[in-house]
């Protein structure tokens, strides 16, 4: 968390300018809705918070702490609403964002083909060298593929995920040999199995994303064979909340360049976990390991 160095505020306006700058709402995708969602441009800017997701939580903690901003990556009106009165979730987050004088600002797709972006936080973060894109989304590079020091079992890496990611309830599920050796790994944070076509052709031992659906994992994994590459979900909050402090200093570094408003703001990540699972029961890994695949595993 970093502290003011001075007590005079930025005007909303420049941060949203710098935070474009950073993150490009041109580059994020047609049915995306990213930048300034709530906030007057000229309102003083003091303390940001960021955070994954805007939810109701995450805005009470905004308001209490005296956040002036909240950055978030997901955003809040992704799809069309026809009223924001408190009766819904939506209506009431609007409406706590407003009365509170707090502007919400939203970096989404616009963040995971940035460099360094979503994907590009993931594959440092697991300590993968010689990075590359994965493939493109348009004109824009997306995902990462890189190589680990040294081969490990799947196994070993899966722990290694674990390690580097913050945990999650429901873990990391994991699709392939235990003993099988991975070396070039490829990663997309947040929902990824679209991409099973460029992780083949990447030449990928093994691949880390989240939201893994049953049908495409059993084609990706029927096309392999039981061979690679193996297939990791990490779960889409854990796969992406890593983005936050890269995001955080960014604009904190991009305050301090800017002579039109030198750092005087104070910011923090949100300590509220905005991961909707809470619990999971009858996790059996170790017996379904042992268990017959089908020729899939």
């Amino acid at each position: 968390m970093s502290e003011p160095s001075s007590s005079e505020p930025v005007p909303l306006g420049r941060v949203v300018a710098l935070l474009d700058e950073l993150y490009p709402q041109g580059s994020a995708a047609e049915w995306d809705r990213v930048g300034l969602v709530t906030g007057d441009l000229e309102q003083p800017v003091r303390r940001v918070l960021f955070a994954l997701d805007p939810t109701l939580a995450v805005i009470e903690e905004a308001r209490e702490w005296g956040a002036d901003l909240l950055v978030t990556h997901h955003p809040l009106l992704l799809r069309g609403v026809h009223s924001v009165a408190t009766t819904s979730a939506k209506g009431a987050s609007v409406t706590s964002l407003v009365v509170s004088d707090i502007a919400l600002y939203v970096a989404h797709t616009n963040a995971d083909v940035a460099d360094p972006g979503v994907s590009t936080v993931l594959a440092d973060a697991l300590g993968l060298t010689s990075q590359r894109p994965l493939t493109t989304i348009g004109p824009y590079a997306a995902g990462r593929v890189g190589r680990l020091a040294a081969p490990m079992s799947l196994v070993e890496f899966a722990d290694a995920v674990a390690a580097a990611l913050p945990p999650t309830a429901g873990g990391i599920r994991v699709s392939g040999d235990p003993v099988g050796s991975v070396r070039t790994v490829a990663v997309m944070g947040g929902s990824g199995d679209d991409q099973f076509d460029a992780v083949r052709a990447s030449g990928a031992d093994v691949y880390v994303t989240a939201d893994l659906r049953h049908h495409p994992v059993l084609e990706a994994r029927e096309e392999a064979r039981g061979g690679t590459p193996y297939l990791v979900d990490a779960g889409h909050w854990a796969t992406e909340s890593l983005w936050l402090a890269s995001a955080e200093e960014r604009l904190l570094a991009s305050l301090e360049e800017d002579r039109a408003a030198p750092t005087s703001v104070e910011s923090r990540i949100s300590s509220i976990r905005t991961e909707p699972w809470t619990f999971v029961v009858g996790a059996n890994a170790a017996a379904t390991a042992a268990a017959p695949s089908g020729g899939v595993s």
